[in-house]
């Protein structure tokens, strides 16, 4: 019996390195695609921010491709990540965003400051809005094809070469309607 006993550590940890090397084999272990890939995109919210036009359901589904972005103020990453999202903007491509977690006061001192980027913004005080779109933390970001259905779900800031290798061509891609 106690022979028994002394292998079921050597099991578990055969197991567990196993279990690791499956992992690190993935093609793009980083990856965490959205539950919603290919399916319509959750509902945005009902809040505003006071004198920001707010963003509706209706707004995923106008026949163009939107960029919807999950920020809030308080975010190190999201502020890296602004100067992409006004670039875009500046592009010509419709971004919305989903302001989470946050104060009011603060999201507009820091859309004042940095610049709006976004056609249209929800605001969700207290992550309920995330929770839906099953986002983790921000910044979050979702490219929507014009029916409405997600095509791309991009985990942390559009920043340097995970965003020009990974998210730039999603985008690319759904703009030529693949």
């Amino acid at each position: 019996m106690l022979k028994w006993l002394l292998l079921i550590p050597v099991v578990l940890f055969l197991g567990m390195g196993w279990m690791f090397y499956v992992g690190m084999q993935r093609v793009a272990p980083n990856d965490m695609p959205s539950a919603f890939l290919d399916k319509p995109a959750p509902g945005v919210g009902v809040e505003a921010l006071p004198g920001i036009a707010a963003l509706r359901d209706a707004d995923l589904r106008t026949g163009q491709v939107t960029v919807v972005n999950f920020w809030a103020s308080w975010c190190p990453p999201c502020r890296a990540e602004h100067p992409t999202l006004v670039a875009l903007s500046g592009e010509g491509v419709r971004v919305v965003g989903i302001n989470m977690m946050d104060r009011a006061d603060d999201a507009l001192a820091f859309l004042a400051e940095a610049g709006n980027p976004f056609l249209a913004v929800a605001f969700d005080p207290k992550g309920k809005t995330r929770l839906e779109w099953g986002v983790t933390a921000p910044p979050e970001t979702f490219i929507v094809r014009g029916d409405g259905t997600v095509a791309f779900r991009f985990i942390g800031p559009l920043v340097g070469s995970d965003y020009e290798q990974r998210f730039r061509p999603a985008l690319e891609a759904a703009l030529r309607g693949e």
